[in-house]
């Protein structure tokens, strides 16, 4: 998931959440959460789901995982 050569990674869950697409919630994921955490060097997903309204998916989610080194 994340590239360094020694020390120590962090990894958080988060939910990404969009109206647009899978791929869009992924990127929201990844944006809202390196707000508050620096340095971000990976995302795996690890589940995809989504509401459906009238037959319609109106609401895309994204289960990720986000890993970062420890300072």
């Amino acid at each position: 998931m994340a590239n360094i050569s020694s020390g120590a990674i962090k990894v958080v869950e988060v939910i990404g959440i969009s109206s647009k697409s899978f791929d869009d919630a992924v990127a929201q994921a990844v944006k809202k959460a390196s707000k508050s955490i620096k340095g971000i060097t990976g995302v795996e997903v690890i589940k995809h789901s989504a509401k459906v309204e009238a037959g319609k998916l109106v609401q895309f989610k994204a289960n990720c995982k986000l890993a970062f080194a420890v300072k």
